[in-house]
């Protein structure tokens, strides 16, 4: 059977560069080549079809398939597919690790990863500069009068603004979060108009996602701002402690994050509009 097998390929081949040669020969008038010539073992080799030149009598070809061209896709330069583009650091300065771009899908975060993202948010070095303003306003403000005034007041009044924030963050960033089952992190919508988009980034303090996807309740944000106000009545005065103050840090505390939460979601606008996305 293999003798059979070669002698049938190596009359394909033969047949296949004849066709070849005669198609480079001008035709001779009143000259046509044979339809079907007889074999020896009594196979017949058809020549009529050329699709069917260089194949065995199994239909395959002894040759092997040539190379198909890989041809890309073409890509689209819309610059649609660049909205809600998301990067970790605003103006190079601000942390944004918790932003995430639009029409992205992650996987959930692990326990570690929590703690990771609220480690950065608390001790990134634009997070001191940002302590020291809003200790400013709150000395300016005289909020809390204990506190005095000069260096030795701006130092209390900053301290006490570091360890609120830190606390808020890994309260709101990890700790709740793996309890709850919640994604810590901010999706950008990315698209539709100034109302809408600062609605949603808003109503982000309220509703959130979780682990699997879903909506829910963002308990992360409400229950763990207000234990990280809470936390605060150890290390304050005592005439810091009533509910009036508790409940202050913990609006203020809330209220930063939905400022925060703006600001992420048309970062991207501003970004692609006034500096080119180079930020």
């Amino acid at each position: 059977m293999k003798a059979i097998g070669l002698f049938c390929t190596t009359v394909a081949l033969a047949g296949m560069l004849a066709g070849a040669a005669q198609a480079q020969e001008p035709a001779s008038t009143g000259e046509q080549a044979p339809a079907a010539k007889l074999l020896s073992d009594g196979v017949s080799q058809t020549t009529a079809d050329p699709q069917q030149t260089g194949k065995t009598s199994d239909g395959k070809s002894p040759l092997p398939d040539a190379p198909t061209p890989s041809v890309q896709p073409a890509t689209s330069a819309s610059p649609d597919e660049e909205y809600g583009k998301q990067n970790k650091r605003i103006l190079w300065v601000i942390p944004n690790y918790r932003a995430v771009s639009a029409n992205t899908k992650l996987p959930p975060l692990s326990f570690k990863s929590e703690l990771w993202l609220a480690t950065q948010d608390t001790f990134d070095y634009s997070g001191f500069i940002f302590v020291g303003a809003l200790a400013g306003v709150d000395m300016a403000s005289r909020s809390q009068p204990t506190f005095g005034q000069g260096a030795e007041g701006f130092g209390k009044y900053y301290w006490h603004v570091f360890v609120d924030s830190g606390i808020e963050n890994y309260m709101t960033e990890a700790i709740v979060p793996v309890a709850t089952k919640e994604d810590p992190r901010y999706y950008t919508m990315g698209k539709g108009g100034f109302f809408k988009r600062t609605g949603y980034a808003i109503d982000r303090l309220f509703i959130t996602r979780t682990n699997s996807g879903g909506s829910t309740i963002n308990l992360s944000e409400i229950v763990g701002a207000g234990a990280a106000a809470g936390i605060g009545n150890v290390y304050y005065p005592a005439e810091s402690r009533p509910w009036v103050k508790t409940y202050q840090r913990w609006g203020t505390q809330v209220g930063l994050d939905g400022v925060f939460n703006v600001f992420k979601e048309f970062w991207p606008d501003v970004n692609r509009a006034i500096f080119h996305g180079k930020y």
